[in-house]
């Protein structure tokens, strides 16, 4: 079977993280995504995506991102059922992301004071195992 969503679009809110009753991270917002095809005459039409996102994830936006920033992400959809106020079954669709990526500088969107300061995200050519640095221009290149 094959589940797979890929989205690009800003976020509607402030994410909020919270933590089940057994201690997990989970955060839930909605994200803002343009429709590739207008029609003539007409305005440009948003879909409004609910998401989920748990653990490390779910830390990981609450920390680097805010309203209006641009997000891309991978997941998948999931479906649930539960019972409204009313008595109602309904059914919930969502995408569940299971990674996330930055898609606007840090300067682009509003980030409402959180901290985007590239040495808390950077990582240095030390943390991965065969990488090399390339020195000056003025050197060979390998390729």
């Amino acid at each position: 079977m094959l589940n797979n969503v890929v989205l690009m679009g800003r976020l509607t809110a402030d994410p909020e993280l919270k933590q089940t009753q057994n201690g997990v991270s989970v955060l839930s917002f909605s994200l803002a995504v343009d429709r590739d095809y207008t029609q003539q005459g007409q305005e440009k039409q948003v879909d409004f995506i609910n998401i989920v996102a748990w653990r490390l994830t779910a830390e990981f936006i609450s920390k680097y991102f805010a309203k209006g920033q641009m997000m891309a992400l991978k997941g998948a959809i999931q479906t649930r059922s539960y019972e409204d106020k009313q008595g109602n079954k309904r059914t919930a669709f969502e995408v569940v992301a299971d990674k996330v990526y930055f898609c606007s500088s840090k300067t682009e969107g509003s980030n409402n004071g959180k901290s985007l300061k590239s040495d808390n995200v950077s990582v240095g050519f030390d943390d991965f195992d065969g990488f090399e640095e390339i020195g000056s221009n003025d050197e060979k290149l390998p390729f």
